[in-house]
């Protein structure tokens, strides 16, 4: 907050609450759960009255401000800014984050017109981007579970299993060995995606079912207490030479990607590492979205860093990566190979033991 020169910092992007404050900001859907940070005191949420029991009981925050209605929130968020002497100094709020409505910043406007508002949509995340020790145990954690279900869609991969019967399928197995983890465990809804259907980004999975020649995409992630580790892998039932050969581009950008990264590079260097390989290959046109983002508390957050040109922000020790490299073929179809990344003193480290390689069934 100093080097941004803030004199306060509004949070309300539910996975930036989570990670300062436990709760996740879950009871904020049509409203938001403000957490106003203020050097030299006790951070304040500003919560519906209704949801007030469940913040004290997972939040570790002791001052707590409510509203009844959602048309009180500009009210009672000003009362509590005015309080702590704010109404005319440079306060941040994430603008570019989920969970603030223009309306919501406005009302405060009105009740506040002196108060110089500032873009802090980077503030939090950058923070958050460099892990503990005992946030890369969480990680490491979700993705042995993450890799359990990468096995259990190749071993479960056969003529006629549907899209929805393999999320099943795999969620069963998380659930099953969830024991062994401890802790918060579970699985972010997968896109699974099988044929022609592979062609459309992020669609859920459906009854429809794979055939001999097909191609099949999975990304899925798992999580420990809300960090969620992704990853992307993609088989094929029998031959299907068009993803085939996409795939082969998709793994060799993928070891050049994880191959640039360490401390002291930027995101952009990184991403033009993946997008040199694509050029001697002359199939530029087959990638058309970023390279990866930072990974952590929830599987990501408007406004993290991210790996894309002209992004030069620094990768340093501790951060984590999600790689998905999803290449899209002449035909459309999505496919390709990714990596979850920490970033070390030593270079990346894979945190998968999942090979990136096409599985085969």
């Amino acid at each position: 907050m100093v080097s941004a020169r803030l004199d306060a910092l509004v949070v309300s992007a539910h996975g930036h609450l989570r990670y300062l404050s436990g709760y996740d900001g879950s009871g904020g859907y049509f409203a938001p759960f403000p957490l106003i940070l203020v050097p030299g005191r006790p951070p304040t949420y500003v919560v519906r009255e209704y949801d007030e029991h469940a913040v004290r009981v997972y939040s570790c925050i002791d001052e707590i401000v409510t509203y009844t209605h959602q048309p009180d929130f500009g009210t009672v968020c000003a009362d509590v800014l005015r309080r702590y002497g704010l109404q005319s100094k440079r306060v941040g709020f994430e603008l570019g984050c989920w969970n603030l409505a223009p309306a919501d910043v406005s009302a405060l406007q009105v009740q506040l017109p002196d108060l110089k508002i500032a873009d802090a949509t980077r503030l939090v995340s950058s923070v958050a981007a460099v892990k503990s020790e005992l946030e890369l145990q969480c990680m490491r954690d979700a993705m042995r579970m993450t890799d359990l279900a990468l096995r259990t869609f190749q071993s479960s991969l056969r003529v006629g299993v549907t899209e929805l019967e393999m999320a099943g399928t795999m969620a069963a197995a998380i659930q099953a060995d969830a024991g062994n983890v401890g802790g918060e465990v579970g699985m972010a809804p997968p896109t699974i995606l099988f044929g022609e259907r592979t062609k459309l980004p992020h669609g859920p999975p459906t009854h429809h079912p794979i055939n001999n020649n097909e191609p099949a995409f999975l990304e899925v992630g798992a999580s420990k207490h809300g960090y969620t580790v992704g990853m992307v892998r993609c088989a094929v039932l029998g031959r299907h030479p068009e993803t085939e050969s996409l795939h082969e581009l998709a793994e060799e950008v993928i070891e050049t990607l994880v191959a640039a990264i360490k401390p002291g590079t930027t995101a952009a260097a990184v991403d033009a590492a993946g997008h040199e390989v694509l050029k001697r290959s002359e199939r530029q046109g087959v990638f058309r979205q970023r390279t990866g983002y930072q990974t952590g508390m929830n599987w990501t957050e408007r406004g993290d860093l991210s790996l894309e040109p002209g992004v030069e922000d620094v990768l340093q020790a501790g951060m984590t990566l999600h790689m998905p490299n999803i290449l899209r073929s002449e035909n459309g179809y999505l496919f390709g190979a990714g990596a979850h990344v920490l970033v070390t003193e030593r270079g990346g480290e894979v945190l998968s033991r999942t090979p990136h390689t096409l599985y085969r069934a």
